[in-house]
């Protein structure tokens, strides 16, 4: 009996210290979004109303060195993929992230869309597509002063199309480049550059043959509510696009800048000239209740979300254009200013309103246009 117990006892502390060797940690992750928002002018394109942009589960699970995830969303009546990867950390500077999620590419990359601290993301990175998800391979150094990120990928319609209906493949590499001599709470100083290269994207013919490359632009304006086309640039004839986004983050205790400039330039065939647009956006951004400094996520080389019974105001401004007159591209050009203010409620709800005024103008084929736009937001997460 004796003999029996010792082992009952030996056997349930090797079980015990098995696991704790194993590292073992699964969690399960949700997101919910309630939006409204009030239009005016409204004419016969902007509505009053409400939605439910997105609403989303997952699973995070980390085993040892390694970690997977795995999130589905659901908004306006559709399924999404969202990220969907697996991770292997073999130190606390290095990773490398195999699936489908936002690769690093300019400051929004260390943000997602539950962080974003003016509702939606600005005009200009919607526009380039700066952070879409893609299916790739990143690599991520992360130490010091110093931070890069660097991708090879595949685009997004290699989720739901095959390669041969694609007729080619548009793939890419990317990256994300920084330096920080101060980045801690409190005091931040950040410096980068993210350079991507992509081939274009092409489509399978009806005899067969493969069709020229193209590549389509476009964005609405800045809601969740409404969905009106703001920019848009279709460029067919395209063999490549090339893009540039230097960035800026400065902080230093309630306040904190954040900036970043985006140029693009797409290669065209022999005969047609190629496409160039530009943007750029800029937020500054004050703790009035709450925290007393922003804090730093050296991992995500960005501001973290602020605590529980945290008041931040948000002004921010961005301009883009999308028209290239010497390939006889208009996708028109638009400013955006807006004022935000978030809430943080309690660790998993937060709550925010936002004034912004949006205007469009030269675009082809569309009239001039500007709208005011007041929209709030309540969501929870974990």
């Amino acid at each position: 009996m004796i003999s029996m117990a010792m082992a009952t006892a030996v056997a349930a502390n090797a079980d015990v210290t098995l696991v704790d060797k194993l590292d073992v940690k699964l969690s399960a992750t949700g997101l919910i979004m309630f939006d409204g928002a009030l239009f005016t002018p409204k004419d016969d394109v902007f509505a009053d109303g409400v939605s439910l942009p997105e609403v989303r589960l997952g699973a995070h699970g980390r085993f040892g060195k390694f970690e997977a995830r795995i999130d589905l969303g659901y908004g306006m009546q559709k399924f999404r993929m969202k990220d969907v990867y697996m991770q292997y950390n073999p130190d606390a500077y290095n990773r490398l992230r195999l699936g489908y999620f936002i690769h690093h590419f300019g400051l929004n990359a260390s943000t997602g869309n539950a962080a974003k601290p003016m509702i939606v993301e600005q005009t200009p990175n919607a526009f380039f597509n700066a952070n879409s998800r893609n299916l790739g391979l990143m690599y991520v150094y992360d130490r010091s002063a110093w931070f890069a990120a660097a991708s090879l990928f595949a685009s997004n319609r290699s989720l739901t199309e095959y390669a041969n209906t694609q007729g080619k493949i548009s793939v890419g590499a990317l990256g994300r480049f920084l330096w920080r001599p101060f980045h801690e709470s409190g005091k931040m100083v950040q410096i980068g550059i993210s350079p991507w290269y992509q081939t274009a994207s092409h489509q399978r013919l009806e005899d067969g043959g493969v069709s020229r490359g193209n590549f389509s632009f476009a964005c609405t304006y800045p809601t969740t509510v409404d969905n009106v086309e703001l920019l848009e640039a279709d460029i067919p004839n395209a063999k490549g696009v090339f893009k540039l986004s230097p960035e800026l983050l400065l902080s230093k205790g309630r306040f904190a800048l954040e900036s970043q400039y985006y140029y693009m330039n797409v290669t065209r065939d022999k005969g047609y000239v190629n496409y160039q647009a530009y943007g750029v956006y800029g937020m500054a951004r004050f703790l009035i209740l709450g925290d007393r400094q922003y804090t730093y996520s050296s991992a995500n080389a960005g501001i973290t979300p602020s605590k529980p019974k945290t008041l931040e105001c948000v002004v921010g401004y961005s301009h883009t254009n999308a028209n290239c007159p010497g390939a006889g591209i208009y996708g028109g050009i638009s400013n955006d200013y807006s004022v935000t203010f978030t809430y943080n409620i309690t660790k998993w709800m937060l709550a925010r309103l936002r004034y912004s005024y949006t205007d469009v103008r030269a675009k082809a084929d569309a009239p001039d246009r500007h709208v005011n736009i007041i929209q709030a937001r309540v969501m929870f997460k974990f």
